[in-house]
């Protein structure tokens, strides 16, 4: 019977009657509702973590799988070689991150592989000549960075070397052609040499090849160059019209290359042109924020270490990512172009030998300070500080270097030093160079300052060094006459080891129209 206790029900017969609801008992309707809502809520909660989750996780594996991807491939990029080739070093190894660091820039001639088309092995091989020489020197603040040029002509002394891939031992030369350190024993062969004629301990290196310079001027949509005459040197295929023009690719390579086509013809006119291309690169990278924009900076990175070669030291991304932050926010004007004092090589006035003592004295002032765009501050008198007694001009050490290239010209110089009650005075024989300047050792501040005052000096021509004793003036041919030197030539021109110009400074190369 329908209603009887005995009767079967769902629970008893497993048959739902289509027609009875849930049994009800007072508020159990209320605390299924409830139950059921917090069932659903349970079941639908996990799905939605769960696609979320979903989402983030295949976001971060995308994310690092792209990481991970582009490190592989710059690292894979890129080929390593030895710091040194068996040269002795004092300094530890430098914090990449806060230290003062120098890094070697070579640019290898090697006619191998890709750039087979610009010569033959006859002409270039193997580990190559360094065609471009450059010490880039930041400083610890990362407010000022020197990039000091070496020219390829340079005469000097390469020491013993030994090849790290062959074990092959190579003797000392000298008189060596400075570009050609690399050529047997490797870049590490370039670095002692750099390291023995600076002083310095070069704390990594990079060695680009012609197709690096061609690439990177493509990535970078072009640099802007000026030349002060048209340009058609069919040596190197350089072809510029008078005035402002963008140069990419194999142009960009043959402003580089190119011998024949700037100021006299020589290294020394090619060096010139090489600063002022890479300071308008530097306008044009911090100008358009290049080295924050990660897309560029990758771009340019994998453009460039396709065709590079770092010591072990720089040898991983986080590495090179190190030296481009430090490098990012450095103000263009603070990048210092800058060439070792030469002068015509005795032996061969179609090479070139440092100017002494003025390369020793740049040599000394870069080792002791990364600013050279200022000189050595000179001591200031405060109202609180008395006066230092007066010293005796007749007993201070004063030496003249003739750099005049007049003979005896020492002579006259001593005269006017003899007035002015400096008696205790030395003649030297000097190398020929352009500007006058006024060297002291330490304690002579005073004395420099009233010699260099007594010829009518500015404080940029004076200088403290390690190897004077005293005060020296050395006559540039600026002092061949008169009782002053004459106005100071333009620094780009004197090859004294002064700031040729900065990565501010937008320059026009003046052409060398019989050369081509």
């Amino acid at each position: 019977m329908l209603g009887s206790k005995n009767s079967p029900g769902p629970e008893q017969d497993g048959t739902e009657n289509p027609h009875s609801g849930p049994v009800s008992y007072p508020g159990q309707g209320e605390l299924y509702a409830a139950s059921t809502s917090r069932r659903r809520a349970s079941r639908r909660k996990p799905r939605w973590v769960k696609i979320l989750t979903a989402a983030v996780a295949v976001m971060l594996l995308g994310v690092l799988a792209f990481g991970g991807y582009w490190v592989w491939r710059l690292q894979s990029n890129l080929s390593t070689s030895e710091l040194t080739a068996g040269g002795q070093r004092t300094e530890g190894t430098a914090n990449d991150s806060t230290d003062r660091l120098q890094i070697l820039v070579l640019g290898s001639d090697t006619r191998s592989g890709n750039n087979s088309k610009y010569g033959t092995a006859e002409d270039s091989s193997g580990y190559g000549q360094s065609d471009v020489m450059m010490l880039l020197d930041i400083s610890a603040d990362n407010k000022h960075v020197n990039v000091v040029s070496f020219p390829r002509d340079l005469l000097v002394d390469v020491p013993s070397c030994t090849d790290s891939k062959t074990g092959e031992k190579y003797l000392a030369r000298q008189d060596a052609m400075i570009n050609s350190a690399m050529a047997q024993a490797g870049i590490g062969c370039a670095v002692d040499t750099v390291n023995k004629l600076t002083g310095l301990e070069v704390d990594h290196f990079m060695m680009a090849d012609f197709n690096a310079v061609k690439e990177l001027s493509n990535a970078v949509g072009g640099v802007e160059v000026c030349v002060s005459d048209a340009v058609n040197d069919p040596d190197s295929g350089l072809k510029l019209p008078a005035g402002t023009s963008q140069v990419q690719g194999e142009q960009a390579l043959a402003f580089l290359r190119t011998r024949h086509a700037f100021a006299n013809g020589g290294d020394l006119g090619r060096i010139k042109a090489q600063q002022g291309f890479l300071a308008s690169l530097t306008r044009k990278l911090k100008s358009e924020g290049t080295l924050a924009n990660p897309e560029k900076t990758l771009s340019i990175a994998d453009t460039v270490t396709k065709n590079l070669t770092v010591d072990s030291g720089l040898s991983s991304v986080p590495s090179l990512l190190t030296i481009a932050n430090r490098l990012k926010n450095i103000d263009p004007a603070s990048v210092n172009f800058i060439t070792a004092p030469t002068v015509p090589a005795p032996e061969d006035p179609n090479r070139l030998a440092l100017d002494e003592p003025a390369a020793s004295n740049f040599f000394t002032a870069l080792r002791n300070n990364p600013d050279l765009s200022q000189p050595p501050a000179t001591p200031t008198q405060t109202p609180t500080t008395p006066a230092p007694p007066a010293y005796d001009k007749s007993l201070q050490p004063v030496s003249i270097a003739n750099g005049t290239g007049v003979a005896g010209r020492t002579t006259a110089i001593a005269g006017i030093l003899a007035e002015a009650g400096f008696t205790n005075v030395t003649k030297l024989k000097g190398q020929v160079q352009q500007q006058t300047m006024v060297y002291y050792g330490a304690g002579f501040e005073d004395v420099a300052a009233d010699v260099a005052a007594l010829f009518g000096l500015p404080a940029s021509s004076i200088m403290q060094v390690a190897n004077v004793q005293g005060v020296q003036l050395y006559a540039g041919t600026d002092f061949a006459t008169g009782t002053k030197p004459a106005a100071p030539p333009s620094s780009a021109d004197s090859g004294g080891g002064v700031v040729a110009q900065t990565g501010s400074d937008q320059t026009c190369e003046s052409t060398n129209p019989g050369g081509y």
